[in-house]
């Protein structure tokens, strides 16, 4: 493949029955973890149906985050990702702005105040830095296989869970609780497992307003 790295992926093969706004709130929870994402784009015109781009401000996150998501099972369809063929033409001739560089500009600006002004979130194995919440501190029960997720915003489904638990060794399962949108549990194969998991998620926001809270389950 002679595409050169950049900051855009291109993502193929999404299933594209899924709704547009679910679509990219699942693309953002899933690769947010590799770091900051300016845009997502997902159209469900012809043209672009069952295709997404992910911009990253970074260039090794773009790349981190098409290696480690290559063939991914994302709502049962194994992504295909590629660079996107270049950082913003293909970003800007779908959205009809090609050639105008000061909007694009200004646009990119926006985006990067919109992003800076949410509450950063933990990148994956980062949150037990120094640099960690010191907010998240919450109450703990003895460690546990099985985690307590609480504080989860009201469009929150098993697949977003999923998709960012199950990247970590021994992951089970989640189990939603009927009735109740903003807790959860997962479940892992020892105490130990489930503790990395714990402590590389807490505070991850799902949506801007919601920073998860984990706990070790009662026992």
């Amino acid at each position: 493949m002679d595409i050169r790295p950049n900051h855009t992926i291109y993502i193929n093969n999404v299933n594209d029955k899924i709704k547009k706004d679910e679509l990219k709130r699942s693309l953002y929870a899933l690769f947010s973890q590799f770091g900051q994402v300016m845009d997502i784009v997902a159209m469900k015109t012809m043209k672009m149906r069952g295709q997404a781009f992910v911009v990253f401000k970074e260039l090794a996150s773009s790349t981190n985050a098409l290696r480690q998501l290559q063939g991914f099972p994302f709502y049962n369809k194994p992504m295909r990702i590629q660079y996107a063929k270049t950082d913003s033409e293909v970003i800007s001739k779908i959205r009809g702005t090609f050639g105008d560089k000061d909007k694009k500009k200004d646009r990119k600006k926006k985006a990067q105040d919109q992003v800076a002004s949410v509450a950063k979130k933990p990148a994956l194995g980062s949150a037990n830095t120094n640099n960690a919440p010191t907010t998240m501190q919450v109450p703990d029960n003895p460690p546990n296989y099985i985690l307590f997720l609480n504080n989860l915003p009201e469009e929150t489904n098993e697949m977003m869970l999923s998709m960012l638990f199950n990247q970590f060794p021994g992951f089970k399962e989640v189990r939603l609780v009927p009735g109740k949108h903003d807790i959860s549990f997962v479940e892992f194969e020892s105490e130990g497992q489930a503790g990395v998991a714990k402590d590389a998620l807490q505070g991850f926001r799902i949506t801007a307003q919601c920073a998860m809270k984990i706990t070790y389950a009662k026992k």
